[in-house]
């Protein structure tokens, strides 16, 4: 939404910080066949196997915006600016979700590309619900 209101795009540092993504979607699902499948007091990692850069993120964004909505002049890329990191900033969280794939079979079935090309398409379809959240 920012990159459509020509909003710069902050990323801390290099934007080297590594998270693990994953569809909301695929989330949603693997939480209900933990509740309908999973053993009593067991605990179980959901991860998307996507481990991204920030950075990788972002451009992935202003590449599908760019596919999408052209812009006339420049390049959504243009809005990223790099700000200072914050103290402490993890540069890798990782997790096993190993176990959720051996015990209850599950894993996602959106690529990080498909995913993210899902969500970017969510929220320009549902852009009067996200500017009403924005304003609020």
């Amino acid at each position: 939404m920012n990159a459509l209101s020509g909003t710069e795009l902050p990323i801390y540092g290099a934007g080297d910080q590594v998270r693990d993504w994953l569809f909301v979607g695929d989330h949603a699902e693997a939480l209900y066949k933990v509740v309908l499948e999973g053993a009593l007091g067991e605990t179980y990692n959901i991860g998307g196997h996507n481990e991204k850069k920030n950075i990788d993120v972002v451009n992935t964004i202003c590449d599908i915006l760019e596919d999408i909505i052209p812009l006339e002049e420049g390049s959504y890329k243009d809005l990223i600016t790099h700000v200072a990191d914050r103290p402490g900033h993890d540069l890798r969280y990782a997790i096993d979700a190993s176990k959720i794939t051996r015990d209850l079979n599950w894993q996602p079935k959106e690529t990080f590309e498909s995913g993210i090309k899902k969500t970017v398409l969510w929220y320009l379809d549902n852009q009067n619900w996200c500017n009403s959240v924005k304003n609020k």
